[in-house]
């Protein structure tokens, strides 16, 4: 008959690779059925009686205990297996060799005082405090561990942000630093494209196709997959953002994430339209309203995101600013635009268009019913009215027949001294007006001028449709419209767009660029050869001294007997954070 026999050990601490090593050995003796070995946190506790290895001994073990439960064959081969649990662990200790192994982070510092990393992947419960303790020494942290509150997450980010810091994480797998990779990373080769990631897997998926395609990594920073988190704020995204943005040998810089919430997304993308280089944006789940605005140019998925960096890498493009938008032309109370069409597709492409670049587009035929304008006679807002829908058109011809009512709301809308911007579609062909420029041109003309008498700037944009061979001739249909001060395209797209940046732009012009928040990132010190220390699992190790990076393990356990509260209290009284 089977036995369970159990051992409880006090005042010791491993981590879960040690404990798995040791639990796989124990599995390996004569006579043994099954084992677990597992520090005596709750959930160890639940998946031990899971598996049906719960005891008396287990169920009262504590977090800072270590316990460890042998199901055998019989009571011999039990208590034999228990009997070789020093040997293992001793036989298991002198694999890693004879090198210093301090017993604190700080004697690590002391040790290698060129590390300029740590990599953090204790226990969930002890990880703030660990990682506090790492920037209180000057340390970035690449912090591993999970199960770490939202809450201690924002707090340690915090700090690491006013002491120009890197934390990485917590549940941070991958980042590549130096050519190296930490935790969870590829072998990929030096190159020109920076990469933030929150999304581990993602990091790797795309610096492996851009290694593949013969490029390669200046920096892959990890995030931690909740940095994206409204309550989190991407205080690391931003961070590295900036990092990338900076650094010189950085020429195409890729944003990756697990699916973003929407306001930090746009508050990421605001600062990323001012980077001065080209940068590729992948946001899972996040729609994809065009494929480049200004130097953003957004992916279909990872893969794309890595050939769009690598083509973007060796073909560098032209980097178009806003400098070309009359946006300080416009008074301070001039901030809606009025989209005035004829063409009912032409009104609803406008609508999907705008909304990548303002929350709020109304319409009396909306695509998204919230955005229902209350009446379609009176404009509010930014909206855009189809003049060719039910309520215009009883009793009257169509407006791309008839100008008569366009032409009065024309004026209307001109007079509001809240618009910027008014659209118009001139659609000619069969069946269409014989010449609309010749009766819209001149009202364009006039609206222009009494804004400017007025004091003000309107700007007035047209999308003319048709060809040089319909009876209205499109090229004397624009001549008409440009001779009246509008500017035209014959693209729907192209027009939208101009509208979107200028009104994104007015949008912004209000906002005073605050003042940095935090110290920026020591570029310089970071690009120095990696040096880290490692607190945790010793694989971290081993695969940082495998690639040639100077590394220390610290024997590491928690102090105050694992208590929490008073760790904390020990932390408070430390000295100062270095600067």
């Amino acid at each position: 008959m089977a036995t369970l026999k159990t051992e409880i050990r006090s005042g010791v601490y491993y981590d879960s690779a040690k404990l798995m090593m040791l639990q796989r050995s124990l599995a390996e003796l004569p006579g043994v059925l099954d084992t677990g070995v597992v520090m005596g946190t709750d959930s160890n506790k639940e998946l031990l009686a899971h598996i049906g290895l719960d005891t008396p001994e287990v169920k009262n073990s504590k977090p800072d205990e270590l316990a460890i439960v042998i199901k055998a064959e019989n009571e011999k081969a039990a208590a034999d297996a228990l009997a070789q649990v020093d040997g293992l662990l001793a036989a298991r200790k002198s694999q890693g060799g004879e090198e210093y192994r301090p017993r604190s982070i700080e004697s690590a510092a002391d040790a290698a005082p060129d590390a300029g990393w740590v990599i953090v992947s204790v226990a969930g419960r002890y990880a703030t405090a660990v990682t506090r303790e790492c920037l209180r020494l000057g340390k970035h942290v690449h912090l591993f561990s999970d199960n770490v509150s939202i809450e201690n997450e924002i707090e340690l980010k915090k700090e690491a942000r006013e002491l120009g810091l890197l934390v990485m994480g917590p549940d941070c797998g991958t980042a590549i630093v130096d050519g190296m990779g930490m935790a969870f990373a590829n072998k990929v080769r030096k190159g020109p494209i920076g990469i933030v990631a929150a999304a581990g897997t993602g990091l790797q998926q795309v610096s492996s196709r851009i290694h593949q395609l013969n490029s390669g990594i200046t920096f892959g920073i990890g995030t931690g997959g909740r940095d994206l988190k409204e309550s989190v704020g991407a205080i690391t995204f931003l961070m590295a953002l900036d990092v990338l943005t900076r650094d010189p040998d950085t020429k195409v810089i890729v944003l990756t994430s697990k699916p973003p919430a929407a306001k930090v997304a746009e508050e990421v993308l605001k600062k990323a339209r001012k980077a001065g280089k080209p940068v590729v944006v992948n946001f899972i789940a996040r729609p994809i309203t065009t494929t480049r605005d200004g130097n953003l140019f957004f992916a279909t998925g990872l893969d794309d995101a890595a050939r769009l960096a690598v083509e973007l890498a060796n073909n560098p493009p032209k980097l178009s600013g806003d400098d070309d938008l009359p946006v300080k032309k416009f008074t301070k109370e001039q901030k809606y635009f009025r989209g005035l069409f004829s063409g009912g597709t032409l009104a609803y492409e406008a609508q999907h268009i705008l909304a990548g670049y303002m929350p709020k587009v109304l319409a009396n035929s909306p695509i998204n019913k919230e955005f229902q304008l209350p009446d379609a006679f009176v404009s509010q807002e930014n909206c855009i009215v189809d003049l060719g829908e039910d309520e215009f058109t009883q009793g009257r011809l169509h407006p791309m027949m008839d100008n008569e009512l366009r032409i009065r709301r024309l004026y209307e809308e001109a007079r509001d001294p809240e618009v910027a911007v008014i659209m118009l579609d001139v659609v000619i062909g069969y069946g269409s007006h014989p010449d609309p420029a010749s009766e819209i041109a001149p009202a364009i003309a006039k609206c222009i001028a009494e804004a400017k008498k007025a004091g003000r700037h309107l700007e007035v944009v047209c999308v003319a449709t048709g060809t040089d061979e319909d009876p209205q001739n499109l090229n004397n249909q624009i001549a008409q419209l440009k001779a009246a001060g509008a500017l035209v395209d014959t693209s729907n797209e192209v027009i939208c767009r101009y509208v979107g940046r200028i009104m994104r732009a007015l949008d912004e012009r209000g906002v005073v660029e605050q003042k940095a928040i935090g110290t920026p990132v020591d570029l310089e010190n970071l690009k120095k050869p990696l040096s880290c220390i490692n607190v945790g699992l010793e694989s971290f190790y081993t695969n940082m001294k495998d690639q040639g990076a100077p590394c220390i393990q610290v024997e590491w356990k928690p102090p105050a007997g694992g208590n929490e509260k008073l760790m904390n209290i020990l932390q408070k009284m430390k000295s100062p954070v270095k600067k």
